[in-house]
């Protein structure tokens, strides 16, 4: 019996060891050529939260032709390789470009 406690406690220390390393979201940070700053944080493959100018954004994944984009109610963060571009969108449906940046190495 006690080894069977005992197996029965070093699996659930395992499990919840696993449980802990899969939580940390991908996080980038960007220089845009205005000079503010960006920050992209990815929590999974289908959602991003942005921080512009001090405010964060929840997006989540949308259609692209190249790259990757995210839409939120008021911007939308399209991203390829190391540069990203900020979009506000606007009542038409359409959008402007508010920010170009660089991925900070």
């Amino acid at each position: 019996m006690r080894v069977l406690a005992f197996f029965i406690l070093a699996g659930s220390g395992l499990l919840a060891g696993c449980h802990n390393a899969a939580a940390t979201p991908d996080t980038y940070r960007y220089s845009c050529d205005s000079g503010v700053r960006v920050t992209a944080t990815y929590p999974d493959t289908d959602s991003a939260r942005v921080t512009y100018l001090g405010r964060e954004h929840s997006m989540r994944v949308d259609v692209s032709a190249s790259g990757t984009r995210y839409v939120g109610d008021l911007l939308e963060w399209w991203t390829k390789g190391t540069e990203g571009t900020l979009l506000q969108r606007n009542a038409s449906g359409d959008s402007d470009v508010l920010e170009h940046c660089k991925q900070q190495r």
